[in-house]
């Protein structure tokens, strides 16, 4: 099953009193583009890159056959071009359909994921997404792997949620489910993958196949991207974990390592949905030796049935040893700190930032900043502060940082209420 879907939170209840948040010093905000006034593409839920002055990036509907786009952005201009629009053959989407996930460059050219179509959407079969490439100069979009069919066990993965990342030539990525029938917690599919795809054999590889130990303890449903440190990959599951009993009986979630050449998955922290968070979300990022990442939910109480609001925490990957930085929604039932983050942060003068995609001063969500010596949170950004959300609303992705601006993407708001490119300067 999929453990983040592509809805909208409802209901804030009241969370948990911690200490106080400062008030944000004056940022400079600026949308970019909005979406949604034609075929440019609607609804982004991935985060931008940056290459060569240029932003990129993936929105999940929208296009000239509505199932989402590869686009770029001139941030001086605020000029939009849509690069491809996914399901260009209407009837099976070989090319694939709704990418969830941000892009990669890799020596001039991107790479992506969709969670849906592919070469095997046809006859009834199951199909299950693809990681794909794209020229920018062209827009010339190719297939790289189509997931799923195998017989309908789809053991080498289904619905890549989360980008991919590149080690010398190789690609690395997760998926939510497949893999197999791993015991009987994720049903017919299996409880995701982690992969790898080289690029010039084509060949892809099931590295790891989640719930792969009784109870899911090695963790289930990875929606999150790798990173690579010294040849070591680190990654986050949603659910599972060494507390299978928690979290509605689902497991809390976890951090792990994978070595490739092994292929052996060791969890270092295993989430238990209490101040130590839930459900961790989005890719990890390493900085003075310790892993840093968010959670979207626990940290104390208050949000959708007491289950807490979120944290940033930091891992120690040589002790396992877990720390929560921040949890969020500590100034009460407002929540005009921000809560439910759901995904990575970004570093950037000795500082991480993110966003929430719930809470700030107009309900919104947040762009914020946290010191990792003190655990100092600041708002930057509350989105939805114009008339009818124009700058932007649920800041679903994480950040970049080119040249000391910020830039992300709203899932909706903006213009048309598609959502919307945004760059903000912190003081």
């Amino acid at each position: 099953m999929k453990t983040v879907s592509i809805v909208l939170f409802a209901g804030i209840i009241g969370c948990a009193l911690a200490r106080p948040v400062p008030a944000a010093e004056a940022a400079t905000f600026k949308v970019l583009w909005s979406f949604g006034s034609g075929t440019d593409g609607q609804y982004p839920v991935a985060g931008l890159i940056d290459e060569r002055g240029t932003l990129y990036g993936t929105t999940q509907q929208g296009g000239i056959h509505g199932k989402g786009t590869v686009f770029s952005v001139d941030p001086a201009t605020g000029i939009e071009a849509v690069l491809h629009s996914f399901c260009t053959r209407t009837v099976n989407c070989p090319d694939g359909w709704t990418p969830l996930a941000g892009l990669i460059d890799v020596r001039g050219k991107l790479y992506g994921t969709t969670d849906g179509g592919g070469a095997h959407c046809q006859g009834g079969k199951p199909c299950g997404g693809t990681v794909f490439s794209v020229s920018p100069g062209t827009g010339k979009e190719k297939v790289l792997f189509s997931f799923c069919y195998e017989n309908g066990s789809c053991t080498k993965g289904f619905l890549p949620l989360a980008s991919v990342v590149d080690v010398k030539g190789v690609l690395y990525g997760t998926t939510d489910e497949g893999g197999g029938a791993n015991y009987t917690e994720c049903g017919f599919t299996g409880c995701g993958t982690a992969f790898s795809l080289d690029l010039k054999t084509g060949m892809e590889t099931q590295l790891y196949a989640f719930c792969s130990q009784q109870y899911c303890t090695d963790g289930r449903n990875s929606s999150s991207a790798l990173i690579d440190v010294n040849g070591t990959l680190y990654g986050t599951t949603a659910a599972g974990g060494a507390d299978h009993t928690g979290c509605g009986n689902a497991g809390c979630g976890a951090v792990y390592t994978l070595d490739p050449a092994t292929q052996t998955e060791t969890v270092l922290y295993s989430f238990t949905g209490g101040t130590d968070g839930e459900a961790p979300q989005g890719s990890l990022i390493a900085m003075n030796g310790l892993l840093y990442g968010v959670t979207e939910s626990g940290g104390g109480t208050g949000c959708a049935g007491n289950i807490g609001c979120g944290t940033v925490f930091s891992i120690d990957p040589a002790t396992g040893a877990e720390n929560v930085l921040y949890s969020f929604c500590s100034q009460g039932g407002a929540c005009t700190d921000g809560f439910n983050p759901l995904d990575g942060l970004i570093a950037a003068n000795g500082k991480l930032y993110g966003t929430t995609i719930s809470g700030g001063a107009n309900s919104g969500g947040t762009v914020f900043s946290i010191d990792p010596n003190t655990g100092m949170e600041t708002v930057l950004y509350s989105f939805c502060g114009q008339s009818k959300c124009a700058d932007g609303e649920y800041p679903w992705a994480s950040l970049i940082d080119v040249n000391g601006v910020l830039y992300g993407t709203t899932q909706k708001g903006g213009a048309n209420n598609a959502g919307t490119v945004f760059a903000l300067t912190a003081p």
